[in-house]
């Protein structure tokens, strides 16, 4: 089907109501995944509702309640270096930091990232383990998802068709802090396997894997194991369970089982940078 149009609203409610006028039309961010999937003729749109022009899906800012909103226009640069991602938060900050290459992030925004949901991908790991939530708009109003719940499966979310991603909302800095391990095959590459891990102000440790399952890989029992316990044994036990709890697929990154063997050695280092960061 031939491209039939590009549409250039000004508002979210502007692009609400062209998607519902044409339900084949795809929403354009920032055109890193998209654009090369048109190219590749993997996916033909009938037209292009391009969301560069709205205000409101720009910028980082701080809630009143200390949250911080991050626009789903944002840049992978900006988050990488915004300085309200404290605390929790800075697994999101060091997790864009790792993506891609400095080309990508300078074009590739938040809300285009997870909208496509790779398993690979850098953001969504380091969302679950931050325990950020993702704001989405439809006609109807909006709701807001904790990032755990917004992916779904491969590929798959939780916002509809319909519906459009507009912010990622990260937590109130707690005086903890985070950050993001990966292996990839190159440097610049998707993740083989990655860990992201986040310590509150209170000590208590949040893990997420990412790229060996369809979603984030992300366990109460394992939080709660490794916030009690800090010893290499209880590091050793989580990252067996992680490595159980995964589904990882063979492809030209790795076998599944390659995956599973790295992920209790990337969660040791995470551990040990996370403490080192601590003891500071």
């Amino acid at each position: 089907m031939a491209l039939q149009g590009m549409f250039r609203p000004r508002t979210v409610d502007e692009a609400l109501e062209l998607l519902a006028q044409d339900p084949e039309a795809r929403l354009l961010a920032g055109g890193a995944t998209l654009v090369a999937m048109i190219n590749a003729r993997v996916v033909a749109p009938a037209a292009l509702v391009h969301l560069a022009g709205i205000r409101e899906l720009h910028g980082i800012s701080t809630l009143s309640d200390g949250r911080v909103r991050i626009g789903a226009f944002t840049r992978h640069r900006d988050t990488a270096a915004c300085a309200l991602a404290l605390g929790s938060g800075t697994v999101v900050r060091d997790a864009a930091s790792q993506i891609a290459n400095a080309t990508v992030r300078n074009m590739g925004t938040i809300g285009g990232s997870i909208s496509f949901a790779d398993p690979g991908l850098d953001y969504p790991p380091a969302l679950v383990a931050a325990r950020a939530s993702v704001e989405i708009a439809s006609r109807s109003g909006r709701r807001t998802l904790p990032a755990r719940e917004f992916f779904v499966d491969w590929y798959t979310t939780a916002r509809q068709d319909d519906e459009i991603v507009t912010a990622v909302l990260l937590p109130a800095p707690d005086g903890g802090t985070g950050l993001y391990v990966k292996h990839a095959r190159v440097a610049g590459d998707y993740a083989t396997a990655s860990v992201a891990i986040a310590r509150d102000g209170a000590g208590r440790l949040r893990v997420a894997v990412g790229s060996c399952g369809p979603t984030p890989i992300a366990d109460d029992e394992v939080d709660v194991m490794l916030s009690a316990d800090a010893s290499a044994a209880a590091v050793a036990r989580a990252g067996e369970r992680l490595r159980s709890l995964a589904d990882p697929l063979d492809d030209v990154r790795g076998t599944s089982e390659y995956r599973r063997m790295l992920i209790p050695r990337l969660l040791a280092r995470a551990c040990r940078q996370i403490h080192a960061r601590g003891a500071a």
